[in-house]
């Protein structure tokens, strides 16, 4: 497993505001969206391209496109919908599917609640979004969902991880293929409710404004 953290100074800057406790619900989804076209840089470098000739107002030239079948992308409900047209901004050729995941506050195991994904996903380049790689649960369950699909080229793009989730991923995922984790930061960690620690909270109520 590859795991790559964004160092960038307005990466920090926007992890900054987002962090802070009095950041509004309309201030923190927009930030969301920022920090997720910045990291969609970072986990599509390798995405998969392919020659196309074109016609400038100058000259003739050979220029490269988005290769079929194209990429996927996967966001983990409900926080990671607030990364998604960050995402779909950057690729908007890409196709969307989804899974809803929830983690029993007591046991902090992932249960899966609905999924709208292609059954073959055989040479499809999947990325999964979801905003906190906390103890690893969902997203290895989300990556295990993909893998099982078929696909062997995986990228998850979170804001935040613990030291102890990223762990858990990377064992899980060992020989499962090409896996890739990119991240805005690493923090501290967990803290014994299964929460990052310095952390920003629940990114789901955060976004939406529930509790």
């Amino acid at each position: 497993m590859r795991v790559h953290v964004a160092d960038h100074p307005l990466i920090t800057h926007k992890l900054t505001v987002l962090r802070d406790v009095n950041t509004p619900s309309p201030v923190f989804r927009s930030l969301v969206e920022e920090l997720m076209t910045l990291l969609a840089y970072e986990g599509t470098r390798g995405v998969r391209v392919e020659p196309v000739d074109i016609v400038t107002p100058v000259a003739p030239t050979t220029g490269v496109r988005i290769a079929d079948p194209k990429p996927l992308i996967v966001p983990i409900l409900r926080a990671g919908l607030g990364m998604l047209e960050g995402m779909t901004k950057l690729v908007p050729t890409a196709e969307v599917g989804f899974l809803g995941m929830a983690r029993n506050e007591e046991t902090l195991e992932p249960t899966t609640y609905a999924e709208r994904l292609p059954d073959d996903l055989s040479d499809r380049q999947c990325f999964v979004l979801d905003p906190m790689l906390a103890t690893g649960g969902s997203l290895i369950a989300a990556i295990e969902f993909l893998l099982k699909r078929g696909a062997t080229d995986v990228t998850a793009i979170c804001i935040l991880a613990a030291p102890e989730g990223l762990a858990a991923v990377e064992q899980a995922m060992e020989g499962r293929g090409e896996v890739t984790v990119v991240l805005g930061a690493v923090d501290e960690r967990l803290n014994e409710l299964g929460y990052i620690v310095p952390g920003l909270g629940d990114a789901g109520d955060r976004l939406y404004g529930t509790v």
